[in-house]
Parts: C-alpha cells; structure tokens; sequence
C-alpha cells in the first residue's frame, strides 16, 4: 500500500531555495518527492513524498534530514479516515 508524507523542514537562514533546490534533485529506492515548496511561516520548506511503503518513506525522510542547510524536521503522514 502507497503511504504519503509531508516533510516540513526549518532551515538554516539564508538555506531555503538551496535546500529546495537540492531535495528536489534526490532519488529514493520505493520513494518519490512529488513537490518541493518553499513557504512562509514556522517551516522555510515543504515537501511532499509518496513511498511504496512506510520503511521506503523512512529512508527518504532521513535522506532529506542529511541534506545541508537543513536544522529541523516533521513530518506528518497523510490517512485516509473511514
């Protein structure tokens, strides 16, 4: 079953276009960034990711945490309520 997450990231300052710019280069085994936005607010970049599976979507979380410039991260899993 796909799983969905958006990855809110805290950069350093002056960090965000580099940090989108480089997330949306990266390619994941079982992992896709379907969209990199840099926003306002308490996050400087959001990005969206759909995996095959929750450990597929770890590992491209983690790959987005290592990516310099980048302080902090959440993320929040998309559900679909019945």
């Amino acid at each position: 079953m796909a799983v969905r997450g958006y990855v809110l990231i805290e950069t350093e300052v002056g960090k965000a276009k580099s940090v989108g710019a480089h997330i949306g280069e990266l390619t994941y085994d079982g992992a896709k960034v379907m969209a990199v936005d840099t926003v306002t607010g308490p996050y400087d970049v959001m990005v969206q990711i759909e995996a095959d599976d929750l450990d597929h979507l770890g590992n491209a979380i983690t790959g987005v945490q290592g990516v310099h410039g980048v302080q902090k991260t959440t993320t929040c899993l998309a559900v679909k309520l019945a």
